[in-house]
């Protein structure tokens, strides 16, 4: 079964300067077998890099304010990715309109996603927040189905809900509080899947037509022009001459590791496969967190995850089936 969503012509009007109307992927040439197979590895990768953040961040956020370390983040992945683009001598955009997409993408993908994310985690709790960020693959879906990316199918939408499910169980919701303490907290994390959802809706035909690193490199490039000056302003209280040379080489991990790489992984992904397949792969990143406090923290798995881990994976086969059928 399947839905076809027509955008409104005024909402088109008002992403219209980012979406490439004329490039749509071809719907009736799916991309090669191998090539998503590769993307779905890139995915998994990229859920692995994001699931080192926390540790990382939480370290490095007893030493320096949180804006700061968006500006770090920011400023060493432009800085990678510019270094590596002029060697390459892949800088310049062919399309002058490209830059203005680009500089859209990075306020969607980076600016308000970094941002809204941290406000909102300020003013939530934490399992608020990892209950929230089941939304994004939903926004993702509806996104891509409204401005006609892709085709809403049933099948996709329940591999999502399902898969949501998995998460929502492995958190346990009972240790989330939805009240007026947490309200505007919640607005904003919410509020920051919606944007993260319009960036990965939207990001394909650009950045299949520049290519990842390029379509990055950019991307950071304009963000850096935030970023950077307001995380130097939040950082002008710390005596950085006082920070060891671990949190250094964290910082320097989180800018190169936990940002560039997992950008540039969606990125790949994002040209071979539909946004909401890009999106529902969030779901593995909590699965994969206990995996990892597993193996190097000698945590115990319950029943309760095993169940939970299922559901997640149970999704993520019915999400991306119809995916890999066409592929094949």
């Amino acid at each position: 079964m399947k839905v076809k969503f027509v955008a409104a012509n005024r909402g088109r009007l008002v992403l219209s300067t980012l979406l490439d109307r004329n490039s749509k992927p071809n719907e009736a040439t799916p991309a090669p077998a191998d090539g998503h197979v590769s993307a779905f590895a890139a995915l998994v990768a990229v859920q692995l890099f994001y699931g080192t953040l926390p540790v990382a961040g939480k370290v490095v956020l007893t030493h320096i304010p949180p804006f700061a370390l968006v500006g770090f983040r920011i400023g060493i992945t432009a800085a990678v990715l510019a270094i590596v683009q002029t060697i390459r001598g892949r800088v310049w955009l062919a399309d002058r309109r490209d830059y203005l997409r680009l500089a859209g993408l990075s306020v969607f993908g980076v600016l308000l996603n970094q941002y809204l994310f941290i406000g909102g985690l300020a003013l939530t709790r934490a399992s608020n927040a990892s209950i929230l960020a089941i939304t994004i693959p939903i926004f993702t879906l509806l996104l891509s189905a409204l401005f006609r990316y892709e085709r809403l199918y049933l099948i996709k939408a329940v591999g999502i809900a399902l898969a949501a499910a998995g998460v929502v169980f492995l958190i346990d919701p009972r240790k989330a509080s939805f009240d007026s303490a947490t309200t505007q907290g919640d607005l904003l994390m919410i509020l920051n899947s919606l944007a993260f959802g319009i960036y990965v809706a939207i990001s394909k035909n650009i950045i299949s037509r520049n290519g990842p690193f390029r379509s990055m490199m950019w991307v950071f490039v304009f963000s850096s022009i935030v970023a950077i000056p307001v995380g130097a302003f939040s950082i002008s209280s710390v005596e950085v001459s006082q920070l060891s040379p671990q949190i250094w080489a964290l910082i320097l991990y989180i800018g190169v590791g936990a940002t560039a790489a997992p950008y540039l992984l969606n990125a790949y992904a994002a040209t071979r496969v539909d946004p909401s397949t890009v999106a529902v792969f969030i779901y593995l990143q909590p699965v994969l967190g206990v995996i990892l406090a597993v193996v190097f923290l000698k945590e115990e798995m319950g029943l309760g995850f095993i169940l939970a881990s299922l559901l997640v994976f149970a999704g993520l086969f019915i999400a991306t089936r119809r995916t890999a059928k066409a592929a094949a």
